[in-house]
């Protein structure tokens, strides 16, 4: 055997034993009690877990946003990515106007190949619902891409209700999974329009301009597009609580709508925008209130959102700080791939969730979903060994200064996680140990989602 590990607590979605795994040629070759095998490397994890590495299924890396480009690049986001125990992302190929999606997926990839240090998959995402869409839709699957995202708003992406109502129908038809960034834009429009008349441009109007309705308006009516095309719907970066109410009442109607939430909608509220570097935490959809939050929290535990990831897209201290006397000029996004499994995990430690929650909604629902499981998102013989080592009796504390990333600073800066990551495995190889980063680009590989 390549590697070894001995005395561990295994703990997946859906059990907790002890065990030893024996991993050959990236892939779980054996799980059993005290297998008397040797092997290149064997790693002893008595007290600690093993767990399936996460898979953060919504990064923006080298994604550019007008003059900007947000801060970290394919080598670097999936160096912070390893380091948080993050062993698969899916990122966008976002087709320029005009562009086929089979030709801006191949264009994404070949970014990734030399510089990808874990293994990556894409969305693609649709601007364009004219004629020979459900063409370049099958070419997209044929590619290994099976998810198509769309936005509800921003100029030069938004699709319209006829649209929507187009790709959800066709990707019904194809099997495919629809993505939706969901906020209504006449609503963010006409708020936006008043508070810039009134003079009322601090970063606490980001919020004001996009409060819960503008979000929830929008979740109701993608809702109710997919109930008429009798297709599913992924909701990404779900931040309020009315939205998560029309995510789970269509739910108990038996319909396919799935929500994902990210890990900054369920520490910070939008009481950081009243903060003096309130522009640094601007994202959308906007942080919302305590009843939010915990609303948030309580649809994980209940199973009705069944994805965290991070929506990881930060921009630099300057870059955010440009806009702090106009929100509208301030770049939308955060970071949060690095301290992703952390913070899950802590959550775990701290008794808010079950450890085999943290997985299920950080790795196993993520595969599931997207078409690759159980290569990925499990430990089970035959899956990719990608793997995490977790010491439940440690502690770290976030610091920009032991962190991976490009961006200059971190909204996390400070907080303490219960738990530490001592080890990282991305199939079979070990990629992050002891606070150190042992990987190195190229090693990552393209998934082909089913």
């Amino acid at each position: 055997m390549d590697v070894v590990i001995r005395n561990g607590t295994i703990i997946s979605a859906s059990d907790t034993y002890s065990a030893d795994l024996a991993i050959r040629d990236g892939k779980l070759i054996m799980i059993g009690q005290k297998l008397n095998i040797e092997a290149a490397r064997v790693f002893d994890a008595t007290g600690r877990f093993v767990l399936p590495g996460a898979i953060d299924a919504h990064v923006h890396l080298q994604m550019p946003v007008g003059k900007l480009v947000s801060a970290d690049d394919c080598e670097s986001g999936t160096k912070a990515a390893a380091c948080g125990g993050v062993t698969t992302i899916l990122d966008f190929a976002t087709p320029d106007p005009g562009q086929p999606l089979d030709s801006a997926i191949t264009e994404r990839i070949a970014l990734f190949e030399p510089a990808a240090q874990i293994d990556y998959g894409l969305h693609a995402v649709i601007r364009d619902t004219g004629d020979g869409l459900a063409g370049q839709m099958k070419k997209s699957m044929e590619l290994g891409v099976t998810s198509f995202k769309v936005y509800m708003v921003y100029a030069g992406l938004m699709v319209d209700d006829s649209g929507l109502a187009r790709i959800l129908a066709l990707a019904r038809d194809l099997g495919a999974l629809t993505c939706v960034h969901a906020e209504d834009p006449a609503l963010l429009e006409n708020r936006t329009r008043a508070l810039l008349a009134a003079g009322q441009t601090s970063p606490w109007h980001h919020y004001d301009s996009r409060p819960e309705l503008v979000e929830a308006e929008a979740i109701n009516r993608i809702i109710g597009l997919a109930k008429a095309t009798k297709s599913s719907l992924y909701i990404v970066h779900l931040a309020c609580r009315e939205g998560l109410a029309a995510v789970a009442g269509a739910r108990a109607e038996g319909y396919p709508v799935y929500a994902e939430t990210c890990p900054q909608y369920l520490h910070f509220t939008h009481e950081v925008y009243k903060h003096s570097d309130g522009q640094r935490y601007v994202c959308s959809p906007a942080f919302k209130g305590q009843d939010s939050q915990d609303a948030l929290w309580q649809g994980i535990a209940r199973g009705e959102i069944d994805t965290v990831a991070t929506d990881h897209c930060p921009f630099q201290s300057a870059e955010k700080d440009a806009g702090r006397d106009d929100f509208t000029r301030i770049p939308n996004g955060c970071m949060g791939v690095e301290t992703l499994y952390p913070f899950m995990l802590s959550a775990a430690n701290c008794g808010r969730i079950s450890y085999n929650k943290a997985v299920e909604v950080c790795s196993t629902n993520v595969a599931r979903l997207f078409g690759c499981a159980p290569q990925k998102g499990t430990i089970a013989i035959g899956s990719d060994a990608d793997l995490v080592i977790y010491d439940p009796r440690g502690e770290s504390v976030v610091s920009r200064a032991r962190m991976h990333s490009k961006v200059d600073y971190t909204i996390w800066e400070g907080l303490r996680l219960a738990g530490r990551l001592d080890q990282v495995f991305s199939r079979g190889r070990l990629v992050y140990s002891d606070g150190i980063f042992t990987g190195e680009p190229g090693w990552g590989s393209f998934v082909r989602c089913r």
